[in-house]
């Protein structure tokens, strides 16, 4: 009794005093900084596989890791992860709160659309697209500083387009690449990334949702299954969309690549150009690796997501339904009494 008069004496705790969209904001952005901080190593690999540095292309997983290793250091695997967790905060945050509240405005305006997999489909989309327009400038910057090999001044590794640093970090990426084109050079490679993010985002959250659906009651808070359902959702969303992303990688650099190659405009157009110019194959360089990346980085998301929003104390899905169903029948029994 004297607890609950010295709360009501001290007011709504901060936590309390928190619009949900915040909350959710601070949940996804935590999510996504932590998760894309642990897989930086395999990202940076991987994008050298995407973009065909002709050093990396054939070396293979760990011949791409020991080059880095030799040739930059340990802080190598790490070049342009500072402005990918500058992306993927913000990225991560407007995705999961505008899934969030997409889905709620969804069921709002349209009250009779069923709650299951299709309503998470249509809101992951969205707000995949949303969180790429505001942030697709720097996943470019990130691209193009992880894209660089910086090596020992004395050693020139064959193959190698540039033995100098080109950026010398986020700021002064941003600078150049503005004075190359304008505004709508932060954008260059946006229109695969849009095509691409649709449909892997809402697979996502289609795939994540429906298979905690299917979880027994007494295992949906662990932890374990959490990191299970969000791997396996990230893995088939992944499948479908990765040529998407290679095309989108190839876009952004290729700046740097040799004159004789074909120039890639157009996401279909792109596409073919790979295709024929650098085989069918190239379209999925780097998935093995992606697969490596995505078990943990999609599987930490969607549980450190969940469990920051336990932390916050936000609404869960059954709360949010009882609400709902006593907030129609208040509406509802007036209206009957009118009559």
């Amino acid at each position: 009794m004297t607890n609950k008069r010295e709360e009501d004496a001290e007011g709504p705790s901060v936590l309390d005093t928190m619009p949900l969209f915040s909350k959710e904001l601070l949940a996804g952005g935590i999510a996504g900084g932590f998760a894309k901080t642990v897989v930086a190593p395999l990202e940076r690999v991987k994008i050298l596989f995407q973009t065909r540095r002709a050093e990396f292309h054939s070396t293979g997983l760990l011949g791409s890791a020991s080059r880095i290793a030799k040739t930059e250091g340990i802080l190598g695997f790490y070049r342009g992860n500072g402005a990918s967790v500058a992306r993927i905060i913000p990225y991560a945050a407007i995705h999961f709160m505008s899934y969030e509240e997409y889905r709620r405005w969804i069921m709002q305006t349209f009250p009779h659309v069923p709650t299951g997999p299709s309503l998470d489909l249509v809101a992951g989309s969205l707000s995949g697209g949303t969180a790429v327009l505001f942030t697709y400038p720097l996943d470019l910057i990130r691209t193009k500083l992880a894209y660089q090999i910086v090596s020992p001044t004395k050693l020139n590794a064959s193959g190698m387009i540039h033995s100098e640093q080109v950026y010398k970090g986020i700021l002064d990426c941003f600078a150049k690449t503005y004075k190359e084109g304008g505004f709508r050079s932060l954008y260059r490679g946006v229109a695969p990334t849009l095509v691409g993010i649709f449909p892997y985002a809402g697979l996502k959250f289609y795939f994540y949702e429906e298979m905690k659906r299917h979880v027994p009651e007494e295992y949906k808070k662990s932890i374990t299954v959490k990191l299970a359902c969000g791997s396996v959702a990230g893995l088939l969303g992944q499948t479908f969309t990765y040529p998407l992303e290679v095309v989108r990688r190839q876009m952004q650099v290729q700046k740097f690549v040799a004159s004789d190659n074909a120039e890639l405009k157009g996401t279909l157009k792109s596409l073919a150009v790979i295709a024929q110019k650098q085989g069918w194959k190239q379209l999925f360089s780097g998935l093995s690796i992606n697969y490596i990346k995505v078990v943990p980085s999609v599987a930490i998301g969607f549980t450190v997501y969940d469990t920051m929003k336990s932390y916050l104390r936000v609404p869960s899905r059954d709360d949010e339904a009882a609400v709902e169903v006593v907030t129609n029948k208040r509406i509802s029994q007036p209206s009957k009494q009118t009559q």
